[in-house]
């Protein structure tokens, strides 16, 4: 169920209903839709109506049920296509697109706009909340997924076929590669290494997720990070994934004392700082992956799968920019014993090594 919640600044001195003053603030819900879909109103946790007054230090919090349409409409949006053929359509997702359809985002997402660009029909959509089927028919081609404001490579089937094919190497991480780069706020330990721990959802907050000790609650989740330079207190870190949790790399980087700039959920912003106001700075950067048919004209490794690069973001490059003019660039600690490398787990810290 969507939910809002807010505190009225300590200088707030008029005395407005709850309802103008929410849809006056940049992030807020029109009057309308306040007052059609609300199911629950509290004002530091007792239920109020729309027509309260607010005051200095009130913490709203409101809940509504969102009407869900009737067909999931192709809308010509705008993509930028790195790859096509018959079978995949490869793109570089801008950053703020969602992947698909899903309560709060049932326009402007990828597969609306991938339905205009296929040139296929309106999908008819059902409310059956989290039952599997429906939702599959809401992500017509859709394999994996970015964040809503993680930019770069998503590649997508155009068949039932080449949707199986593709699906059952995300399932197994092993016979593809992603690798993200990422503009973080602190220093990691070493220069590279390996992070190894459970993800699960933090009870306290059914927005984030967290790092566990892999004996714990959760999913294993192992991420391998590579610190390409170190500027001020920021670091360009560049992240490869073995498993595909969600938010794995925000929580891993978190974890690891440098979460990402511009991450609303996992770091908080440095008042002054230089990079104050940037947005999150994670892009998916390359990915490796077999796609059926001939494929040609594409760039294959050595195991033949597809090599697929995304260009460096606008604001990765104006972020960089400012970090080589301000700050000296440098190297963490690169601790390894025989060309292995360091594994950091929850809890259990550093001290174990793979290759």
């Amino acid at each position: 169920m969507p939910s809002f919640s807010h505190t009225v600044p300590e200088d707030f001195l008029k005395a407005e209903r709850l309802d103008k003053y929410i849809a006056s603030l940049p992030e807020g819900i029109n009057r309308s839709r306040l007052k059609s879909g609300v199911t629950s109103i509290l004002v530091n946790g007792k239920k109020s109506k729309l027509s309260t007054k607010v005051s200095p230090k009130d913490f709203i919090q409101i809940e509504w049920e969102e009407s869900v349409p009737e067909d999931i409409e192709p809308q010509n949006i705008p993509l930028d296509i790195i790859y096509e053929d018959e079978n995949v359509t490869v793109i570089n997702k801008k950053q703020g697109m969602v992947t698909h359809p899903a309560a709060g985002n049932w326009e402007g997402t990828l597969v609306n706009a991938l339905l205009f660009h296929w040139g296929r029909n309106a999908i008819h959509n059902e409310d059956e909340k989290e039952n599997p089927s429906v939702l599959q028919a809401r992500r017509p081609g859709i394999v994996h997924r970015l964040d809503k404001d993680t930019s770069g490579i998503i590649i997508t089937a155009r068949n039932r076929d080449t949707e199986t094919f593709l699906a059952r190497q995300f399932k197994n991480h092993n016979s593809l590669s992603k690798i993200y780069i990422a503009i973080c706020q602190g220093h990691p330990p070493v220069q590279e290494g390996i992070i190894r721990t459970n993800i699960a959802r933090d009870v306290r907050d059914r927005k984030k997720f967290r790092a566990l000790d892999e004996e714990g609650d959760g999913k294993l989740a192992v991420s391998k990070f590579k610190c390409i330079g170190c500027y001020g207190p920021y670091s360009l870190i560049k992240i490869k994934i073995y498993t595909g949790r969600t938010h794995q790399i925000r929580v891993h980087l978190k974890w690891l004392g440098c979460p990402i700039v511009g991450d609303p959920i996992y770091s908080k912003p440095v008042k002054g700082s230089l990079l104050e106001g940037a947005p999150l700075m994670l892009h998916a950067f390359k990915l490796k992956i077999r796609i059926p048919g001939k494929a040609e004209n594409i760039k294959k490794d050595e195991k033949g799968r597809a090599v697929f690069i995304s260009k460096v973001p606008v604001r990765f490059k104006i972020a960089l920019k400012k970090l080589h003019q301000n700050f000296q660039k440098s190297l963490p600690e690169n601790k390894k014993e025989q060309g292995k490398i360091l594994v950091l787990k929850a809890r259990k810290g550093y001290g174990q090594w793979q290759k």
